[in-house]
């Protein structure tokens, strides 16, 4: 992440790896991030911002955003960039609980913390009534439970951390089972699969 250049991974315990788009995440906004970005109202909470590129793109929106890493370095690199960062869990204490307009888990986020439902259950208390929360979600079916660790495909692994993969059917699934989401949309845009959350 200092550098913005890969290759890294998410390595699984069973052998098998996913490329993590290092490059992509600190160029400016592609046209499937701008699908997002004009879904965004009022202040935005982008959690998993990394390097920063949506928090950089709503600012030249005028619009109030705040982005939150658990990354030292992609926090330091979205502040370099111009974004509001925090080096903080989405578990934490954060400023504005229960009043954000709208809040971003993109680039497969809804993996943080490996439980996709305590997440949602997290953002519910994030966003305020009739807010929205934006997904993406994995193309194919899928609700994925997995340990993985970060790897730059030479043999260099960090520790182990729980993860988790969606589809849009499953991330549909446990958000409505939370009783505080409901659908508001679904789109597909580069390749890559989107979906809107409105909080009741």
């Amino acid at each position: 992440m200092r550098s913005g250049r890969g290759p890294l991974y998410l390595h699984r315990e069973d052998g098998t790896r996913h490329p993590l788009d290092i490059e992509r995440w600190c160029a400016a906004p592609d046209a499937a991030d701008r699908t997002v970005i004009d879904r965004c109202r009022g202040s935005v909470l982008d959690i998993g911002c990394g390097p920063g590129r949506f928090l950089v793109a709503l600012a030249e929106r005028r619009l109030t955003a705040l982005g939150i890493d658990s990354n030292p370095h992609a926090v330091a690199r979205a502040v370099r960039s111009g974004g509001g960062a925090l080096c903080r869990s989405v578990f934490a204490p954060l400023p504005g609980t229960g009043g954000w307009h709208t809040a971003l888990l993109v680039d497969g986020n809804i993996g943080i913390g490996g439980d996709p439902p305590r997440l949602l259950r997290r953002t519910a208390e994030l966003v305020r009534p009739g807010g929205t929360l934006l997904v993406e979600t994995a193309a194919h079916a899928l609700d994925e439970r997995l340990s993985v660790r970060v790897g730059d495909g030479r043999g260099a692994h960090g520790t182990p951390f729980p993860w988790a993969r969606l589809g849009s059917t499953a991330l549909l699934r446990h958000a409505e089972d939370t009783g505080a989401w409901t659908g508001a949309g679904e789109w597909e845009a580069g390749g890559r699969r989107f979906v809107a959350l409105r909080r009741v």
